[in-house]
């Protein structure tokens, strides 16, 4: 076979004259008439990979292109023959963020390629399908394919797992977030949203998914100790829940974005980073318990000195008049987190949930003087969550761990030489005494996590499940011992 030059159709061979060689000329490629680029316009070719359109069993709208794909049933991966039945579940879609960023650039190209350059303003990632439910801004916009960045795909990933909450009775009202856990709409959220800061607790609450669909929701349980609830919404099927992260494995410095209604602003998308780990507030609390928590801390007050809120609008002015506070472990961001935010996701690079929104801090100290977001916002760690939904969903309630001793931060004594919660008393038969704790001891460690206080104390024994074994270092005499505990239960 003669050789061709590429892209020359009938070129002829290389051994031909060299008149022969300088008199081809090359035919020019046909114009396309303006009908056919309308044509070609009108209908853009579509990504057919899996993983293109992020979730393509719950969600059969291509992301790019709003076109309706048929797609193949899914099959369980124990029942599936070499290479077939590869749509995934939630479960099994680790890793999909960073294939949405190559699936979107991808896009870019192939339509830059085609000559489609603005056929793709305006396109909306997952956006519902028509008649699909009231009007909401539910998807993440795309005008810009050829700059869609990893925010995007995170973003696009986390989206269908979260909602928003409306909470009111009588005269009284307020908003917040919410995360999904199962496909028939079990949801996590904070108590503060479904109980208006502890003001009801049988308010009527609305919920507006990521498509527009509005559900009623019932509570299934609430746990003050770490403002957790879960809520069912009625008649709910087929929903996207979140994966959980491992919170135990982040680093300060891991990207984060926050997802939720700020103000009002449903699927409202913001980005950090993990700004601290192992961080822990106190909060002021109407929904606080007030007997066992007390003795766990002598430190706690009333709540009214701390820079720390609930961040739910319409229920700021009552936060601060709360008697009892209540001790959390929270991962720090600075992710812009405003009132409304509560019970959001805050997310890592794979979409996956690493916490739950629950306080922010204020520069004054008064949400009444200023509320909105100084970059210091407070979620609870994902394997909490777990723990206590989990609990919630089974049993109605949580469990949380109790060391029977008073404790207060040793930093405050003048002759203090470490920092870390002091042993102030040890309650008889308890958990401390059993362990052979004693006045005057300084826990520096809770099941590895540093103690610098005794609201750092509180909050981990807190996190724990009553009963459960842990593992303290503490100093006695200047020398470091460690000994295992088992915890009792908070009542």
């Amino acid at each position: 076979m003669d050789n061709q030059a590429p892209g020359t159709g009938s070129a002829p061979a290389e051994n031909g004259t060299p008149q022969e060689r300088a008199s081809h000329v090359v035919p020019p490629r046909p114009v396309m008439s303006a009908a056919d680029a309308a044509a070609r316009h009108a209908a853009p070719p579509t990504l057919s990979q899996p993983w293109a359109t992020g979730r393509t069993d719950e969600h059969p709208t291509t992301p790019l292109t709003g076109t309706t794909t048929e797609l193949p049933p899914y099959i369980a991966p124990e029942d599936r023959a070499p290479g077939e039945g590869t749509t995934d579940r939630p479960a099994e879609r680790k890793g999909r963020g960073r294939l949405l960023v190559g699936a979107l650039v991808a896009a870019a190209v192939v339509g830059g390629a085609s000559g489609l350059g603005g056929s793709y303003a305006g396109s909306q990632l997952w956006a519902p399908a028509a008649g699909g439910g009231a009007e909401s801004p539910s998807s993440i916009t795309v005008n810009n394919p050829g700059s869609v960045n990893e925010a995007t795909a995170i973003a696009a990933e986390a989206l269908p797992s979260t909602v928003t909450i409306s909470v009111t009775t009588g005269d009284a009202g307020g908003s917040g977030t919410g995360v999904v856990l199962s496909e028939d709409g079990y949801v996590v959220t904070n108590t503060h949203v479904v109980t208006l800061g502890g003001a009801s607790a049988d308010g009527a609450i609305r919920v507006t998914d990521a498509n527009g669909r509005i559900y009623d929701a019932e509570i299934v349980g609430t746990d003050p100790v770490y403002d957790l609830a879960v809520i069912k919404l009625e008649g709910a099927e087929g929903m996207t829940p979140i994966e959980f992260a491992d919170s135990s494995e982040l680093n300060v410095g891991d990207t984060t974005v926050a997802i939720g209604a700020p103000l009002g602003l449903p699927n409202t998308v913001t980005t950090g980073i993990v700004s601290a780990l192992n961080r822990s507030i106190q909060i002021a609390s109407a929904a606080a318990p007030d007997s066992a928590d007390q003795e766990q801390d002598s430190d706690q007050g009333s709540g009214e000195d701390s820079p720390f809120f609930f961040d739910i609008p319409g229920q700021e002015e009552n936060q601060g008049s709360a008697n009892e506070t209540i001790s959390i472990a929270v991962i720090q961001t600075d992710a812009a987190i405003n009132p409304g935010n509560s019970g959001g996701a805050l997310v890592n690079s794979e979409g996956q949930l690493i916490g739950i929104n629950v306080a922010i801090a204020t520069a004054s100290g008064s949400t009444s003087e200023e509320s909105g977001s100084v970059g210091i916002g407070f979620s609870i760690p994902s394997n909490v969550v777990q723990r206590v939904t989990d609990e919630i969903i089974e049993n109605g309630a949580a469990s949380h761990g109790l060391l029977g001793a008073s404790v207060t931060s040793a930093a405050a004594y003048e002759d203090a030489e470490i920092e870390g919660a002091m042993i102030a008393e040890v309650v008889q038969g308890g958990a401390a005494a059993e362990a052979g704790l004693r006045e005057g001891d300084i826990v520096t460690e809770f099941n590895g996590v540093p103690i610098t206080s005794s609201t750092d104390l509180t909050a981990q024994v807190r996190a724990a499940a009553g009963g459960s074994d842990a593992t303290l270092t503490y100093v006695r005499d200047g020398e470091a011992h460690t000994v295992d505990v088992t915890l009792g239960t908070l009542e």
